[in-house]
């Protein structure tokens, strides 16, 4: 089986959105000299998460679709929560999805000497200034949206004594938070983000790439405008939040160019999702606490998460196309994203049969040393995916949910004196119910019809159920790890009134062993995805090993988006 049933080739986005309009406008009037170049901005400080995955389609989709290039660019600009374990899962993130940046690797950090040259320059044109005061001081100072902020004591500082005190940042004269570096713009401005924001902070701490070379470091604001310019970013695409920031950003760019070039910001609507938590530091919580098993727990919403549970790179990039991209904020329905999972591992998940709750049957009247090789179909909806062979013996199991002793009217399963089709192979009847001293049933007696091998009674006769089933002597027994949503809420990250911990699912996650599942898998590696037949779509974990096959229920055969949908 390969890594993912899905193709995993670049795709291009198929829409228009509006942000497409734009562009197409940009390169009707000739602007950049008719580039399109993008990029994908992450800070390495945790796992990317499926909103992620929309801003990676978007980026490098939008320079597929014209023809242009996209850049991978890590804003590394604080280094006490940044880690190259974060870097590489990113890397491994967008390879995943189908993007490639090709040899465009950047890192904030490449550009610190000539961020710091402007920074220099802007104090020698009077524009910075060194502040002295406490952060909180300073933080009171911004004022509010409605009242005007108050300038700074040391706005007025001289060009030179500002140098100094800068040279002095930089050589590691001063503590963390002793000072920092403010750029001198406009106290009253209505925009909170221009009124005399900071540029450089003190901070002591060694940089994954840089090492101490540095013990000052730019704020984000600061770098990121700046650091699209550097790389010749025609169209930087940002999320709704940082439409305020644009201005700052404009600022900061129009005192560095010495051209007519700009990188054009364009915003649009971050991608939340129900019963989902987005927020990295939240997350970062849950991991650290224990509370999952790692920014891999496939009940996380990061990619590397996903990627576990058995999601698909075509599931994702055909999600986010469904969603579109907006300037209008709102929830989407989980439900959606599975749908969108369920269509692409329909068309290229293996099908083979698996029991999780076993009971067994014994086949009384069929040969006790017999294997029955029966054909099994691997994808009806895929012709070419072939055939398998299945064992079908004397003892089998089937699921427990499959059998009543005292059934209600519309039970058309297993049940005394009934028979049932079993998929593949033959028509059984159930004649004796075996328990045990406390009255639980833990055996069936059955016989079988030698005559309706493949499942088809040569006399015409139909039965009302067909059950799935495992050989019990011819098998794989594996865990099963049945995962549900995370949280409980449709919106735990607007839970005001709570501690979004006590929003967990505790029902999250259910192991189950002593699972049967036909042979076929035997050899199935991590990432390898399958459909249980009647029970849903799964993959191989990572846990996986030689003593034990290890099963993560991606997601369930029932498909309420459709529904709604009315498909």
């Amino acid at each position: 089986m390969s890594e993912n049933t899905s193709d995993n080739k670049k795709s291009v986005v198929k829409t228009r959105n509006f942000i497409h309009e734009i562009v197409e406008k940009d390169l009707l009037e000739g602007k950049n000299g008719g580039r399109v170049h993008t990029r994908f901005p992450p800070e390495p400080n945790g796992y990317l998460h499926i909103g992620h995955a929309k801003a990676i389609c978007l980026d490098f989709g939008t320079a597929q679709k014209f023809g242009g290039k996209c850049n991978l660019r890590f804003d590394d600009t604080n280094p006490s929560k940044e880690d190259q374990e974060y870097v590489d899962s990113i890397m491994e993130d967008v390879r995943w999805l189908g993007f490639d940046w090709e040899d465009r690797l950047y890192y904030a950090s490449d550009f610190f000497d000539k961020l710091h040259e402007f920074a220099v320059k802007l104090i020698k044109e009077g524009k910075a200034y060194v502040d002295d005061q406490p952060a909180d001081i300073i933080s009171q100072q911004r004022g509010t949206p409605t009242k005007p902020g108050v300038e700074s004591p040391y706005r007025k500082r001289p060009v030179d004594e500002n140098l100094a005190l800068f040279e002095r940042m930089k050589n590691g004269d001063f503590p963390n938070g002793h000072c920092v570096l403010r750029a001198k713009i406009d106290m009253a401005s209505p925009n909170m983000h221009l009124r005399d924001p900071l540029m450089y902070r003190i901070m002591h701490a060694e940089h994954h790439r840089t090492g101490n070379k540095w013990c000052i470091y730019p704020m984000y604001d600061f770098a990121h405008g700046q650091c699209d310019y550097f790389e010749g970013i025609t169209h930087s695409l940002c999320t709704l939040e940082f439409e305020i920031h644009r201005p700052l950003y404009s600022w900061f760019v129009d005192n560095l160019a010495d051209s007519d070039y700009r990188p054009r910001q364009i915003e649009f609507s971050r991608l939340n999702l129900t019963y989902t938590m987005m927020s990295k530091r939240k997350l970062l919580q849950l991991v650290e606490e224990g509370l999952v098993s790692g920014w891999d727990d496939p009940r996380m919403p990061t990619i590397s998460g996903m990627r576990r549970r058995g999601f698909t790179p075509a599931s994702i990039r055909n999600f986010v196309e469904k969603v579109g991209i907006t300037k209008t904020e709102g929830m989407v329905d989980v439900a959606m994203l599975e749908h969108a999972l369920r269509e692409d591992l329909n068309k290229n998940a293996q099908r083979v049969m698996g029991v999780i709750n076993p009971l067994k049957v014994i086949i009384t009247n069929f040969p006790e040393d017999k294997v029955d090789m029966v054909d099994a179909v691997n994808n009806p909806e895929d012709e070419s995916a072939g055939t398998r062979k299945v064992p079908f013996t004397r003892e089998i199991y089937i699921e427990r949910d499959d059998f009543m002793e005292d059934p209600p009217k519309k039970f058309f399963r297993l049940s005394p004196g009934t028979e049932v089709r079993m998929r593949y192979a033959y028509f059984i009847t159930c004649n004796n119910v075996v328990k045990d001293d406390e009255g639980n049933v833990i055996e069936l007696h059955c016989t079988y019809d030698p005559a309706s091998r493949g499942g088809n009674s040569p006399d015409g006769r139909k039965v009302k159920s067909t059950l799935h089933w495992v050989s019990a002597t011819e098998n794989v027994e594996a865990e099963v790890r049945l995962y549900d949503r995370l949280f409980m809420v449709e919106d735990p990250a607007n839970q005001k009134d709570s501690d979004f911990r006590q929003l967990l699912n505790p029902e999250s996650l259910l192991v189950l062993n002593k699972c049967f599942i036909e042979p076929s898998v035997k050899n199935a590696k991590p990432l390898d995805q399958f459909q249980f037949e009647r029970l849903g779509y799964f993959n191989v974990d990572k846990d996986n090993s030689d003593e034990k096959m290890v099963f993560n229920r991606t997601v369930s055969l029932r498909d309420n988006w459709a529904k709604q949908m009315g498909k």
